[in-house]
């Protein structure tokens, strides 16, 4: 199994049945040494406002999420999903969880 470390989107319960076609069980977590910024990503109907986690300076800066066990199979779906504006990286959480993240690309 796979860990990924989700701060938005695929938290929603809609999109889960999108791309996973299931819901995902996860467990809260924080990812130290990161920030949330404002992102656009150019989407079918216009530009669409988003967030993305990027470095931060400060190492007691942190964001929220949830980390959800997931199959090699729904990794490679999740990536699909995440636009060219993010990329994949493991990195690991507060709580020790060695996890992938979709980062500012």
């Amino acid at each position: 199994m796979e860990q990924i470390f989700s701060y938005g989107t695929l938290q929603s319960k809609e999109i889960q049945m999108q791309v996973f076609n299931k819901l995902l069980i996860g467990t809260p977590d924080q990812l130290a040494g990161y920030k949330l910024k404002d992102l656009q990503i150019e989407e079918e109907f216009g530009i669409e406002d988003y967030f993305v986690a990027t470095p931060s300076e400060n190492p007691s800066d942190v964001v929220d999420g949830i980390v959800y066990s997931i199959s090699s199979a729904d990794l490679a779906k999740a990536d699909q999903f995440e636009s060219n504006a993010y990329k994949r990286v493991e990195i690991t959480l507060k709580s020790g969880t060695v996890a992938w993240i979709y980062i500012e690309n």
